[in-house]
């Protein structure tokens, strides 16, 4: 090649390198996002990654609205989201106040646990619920019932967070049950049931109860460790060493207000223990029958 037709090459090389670098940035630009003082390229994904919220955590907040908003907005507690008792409506949809980003921790659970997850604050999503929560009156303790418009609006939220993020029918839970020795929220009037028959959380099956009573009547005292350790694989920080000390009993106390809040005195009865191990049968096959070590 003589020495001017490849300086002619070379000229025409450099002329089109600007344009084939601009088809680069073309091609990709749809990846790329403005940081300011640099460009991310997210062209490759890690396949190997989750989502950060993997639990949904129910409250209620023991106050009213305007006092649950000051509370939620300017203290050291925050969830979120907070569902009033009547939601506004919005072109016929509720309107609940969103307080926190979903992408943001909330600092709804304190110290807790569930299935092995401590610090449920970093992997979870918190809904505060206004309600007053348990009144002592000289006839007993009563709870104030959740108003059917808000059972709506909640229903609602927490079925499109659980669809986003797939979070798995026994990673829906209240705080009583991430922190039974120091919490009763959201209480037995909670409507768990109407959750889970629109596809939110957890709850047994009638007939595999009935199955697990196995001719027991309900109130039947079941065994103390066995119970713990049902609890305990469903996902409770609980003890599996048969003692009946308060500690347990709280624990009991809590599933029985998620799941049989007729009576949730705390008592190891056979209707709890046929519950969880139903629940067992149904969520957590794999785990049902593995031994549970003392601790």
């Amino acid at each position: 090649m003589n020495p001017s037709t490849r300086t002619h090459r070379f000229a025409s090389a450099l002329r089109a390198a600007p344009l084939a670098f601009a088809l680069l940035l073309a091609g990709c630009a749809t990846h790329l996002i403005d940081r300011g003082d640099y460009l991310a390229d997210t062209t490759h994904r890690a396949q190997s990654a989750d989502s950060r919220i993997r639990f949904l955590v129910m409250h209620y907040t023991e106050i009213d609205e305007a006092q649950s908003l000051n509370v939620l907005t300017t203290e050291s507690v925050s969830a979120h989201y907070l569902v009033p008792e009547n939601p506004p409506l919005r072109d016929g949809r509720p309107v609940v106040w969103q307080l926190v980003p979903e992408a943001q921790r909330a600092w709804h659970a304190g110290v807790s646990e569930w299935q092995g997850t401590t610090e449920l604050n970093a992997a979870s999503i918190g809904i505060e619920n206004v309600n007053l929560g348990p009144r002592d009156t000289p006839q007993g303790r009563v709870w104030q019932p959740y108003p059917p418009a808000q059972v709506e609006a909640l229903v609602r939220l927490a079925k499109d967070i659980v669809t986003r993020y797939r979070i798995p029918p026994t990673r829906v839970v209240g705080h009583s049950d991430i922190a039974p020795q120091r919490k009763t929220d959201p209480g037995p009037l909670f409507p768990w049931k109407t959750l889970y028959d629109a596809g939110v959380g957890a709850w047994p099956d009638a007939a595999t109860v009935t199955k697990e009573l196995a001719g027991r009547a309900p109130d039947a005292p079941a065994d103390v460790r066995g119970l713990q350790q049902k609890l305990a694989r469903y996902g409770y920080d609980v003890a599996t060493d048969g003692v009946l000390d308060e500690r347990t009993r709280r624990v009991f106390a809590a599933f029985q207000m998620h799941f049989r809040p007729r009576d949730y005195a705390g008592a190891p009865d056979a209707q709890t223990d046929a519950i969880a191990q139903a629940l067992l049968d149904k969520y957590l096959p794999d785990v049902a029958h593995e031994a549970e070590p003392s601790r």
